[in-house]
């Protein structure tokens, strides 16, 4: 079974960092993309940023892009996800999930994670 667990949500001013983590399971001798997703609460899931474990290539949305960094760490079998220059509309439930190879399409997702909040005040 695939397992995903996110962590290092919180409440951070506008203009702040904060930093998730993804611990993710089954990651030996396979091959996958992991991305990050957001969802407001009234609004429809949002694609942030995804990255290719084998070649460390990435993705972003538009709303993110320049300000969100998404990387590996193989150590430890974690994804991470560096937030800065945050804003109010950043504010959301972010969730780590894994697709056969990177996307930026939600239904292409086969495992998720719970989620972590992340609230960002003016």
């Amino acid at each position: 079974q695939v397992q995903l667990v996110e962590s290092g949500g919180g409440l951070v001013q506008a203009g702040g960092t904060l930093r998730l983590s993804c611990a993710v399971s089954e990651l030996t001798f396979s091959s996958y993309a992991v991305g990050w997703f957001r969802q407001a609460p009234g609004k429809e899931r949002e694609f942030v940023a995804a990255i290719r474990w084998s070649y460390g290539a990435s993705t972003y949305g538009d709303s993110v892009q320049g300000r969100f960094t998404i990387s590996g760490d193989k150590a430890k079998n974690t994804i991470n996800l560096q937030m800065n220059n945050l804003k109010p509309e950043d504010t959301a439930v972010y969730y780590c999930a894994r697709s056969p190879s990177i996307s930026r399409t939600q239904q292409q997702y086969t495992h998720w994670g719970q989620g972590t909040q992340v609230t960002v005040s003016s």
